[in-house]
């Protein structure tokens, strides 16, 4: 296994990277302000389980085999992009006809279950893990599937507790708007665009080389 050195510079390098905006902050804090932090909480659970997949998929080899493939690639892109882009308009479209009480009480198993689609949907996911953890993982000690799957974890729970802050951030943002059902209206409907956005970033991305 790594040595506490090597352990030490890629906790840092993780944190890094988990505390950085970036898609995923976006998407739950967009979740967050439309449905609440119960949403937001569960949206991050659900992006944690998601990244899992590629995690347990990059240590047996199956996210190196699909990131070889560019129609596997192109195909899993797509399908991940629609998918945010039906739940952006979705979101939109809600923010016109239910009441806040309403999307509390109903959100958050929707949040997490598309948490998890959206996350293991997304192949810039499989290639990130690809691409950060095979740098720390050390085959003179072996046991490398252990090591990529340790390291990975390691990853995936920084990433959702940096997601579970950003949850509660924007949580008190919205409560604090909750008389204001007009401003909540366009906050959820801004929380739609943004999702919207976000898949369209990720159908425009392109397979790593």
């Amino acid at each position: 296994m790594l040595s506490s050195g090597s352990f030490v510079f890629f906790f840092a390098a993780a944190l890094l990277i988990a505390v950085t905006p970036g898609p995923g902050l976006f998407y739950v804090t967009a979740r967050t302000l439309a449905g609440g932090r119960a949403e937001g909480i569960a949206s991050c659970c659900g992006t944690g389980l998601g990244g899992c997949v590629h995690v347990l998929a990059g240590a047996f080899g199956v996210s190196a085999l699909m990131m070889a493939s560019a129609e596997a690639f192109t195909l899993l892109k797509l399908v991940g992009a629609a998918y945010l882009v039906w739940l952006g308009f979705k979101t939109i479209r809600e923010a016109k006809v239910e009441t806040l009480a309403g999307v509390s009480a109903s959100g958050p198993w929707r949040a997490f279950r598309d948490g998890v689609l959206v996350e293991a949907l997304n192949p810039k996911t499989a290639a990130f893990f690809l691409a950060f953890i095979p740098q720390f993982v050390s085959p003179d000690q072996g046991g490398v599937a252990v090591q990529f799957v340790a390291l990975g974890l390691v990853s995936i729970a920084l990433n959702t507790l940096a997601a579970g802050l950003t949850a509660v951030m924007a949580s008190r943002a919205r409560d604090s708007l909750a008389q204001r059902p007009l401003v909540i209206r366009r906050v959820r409907e801004a929380s739609g665009v943004v999702m919207c956005g976000l898949g369209a970033l990720l159908a425009l991305a392109r397979r790593p080389v």
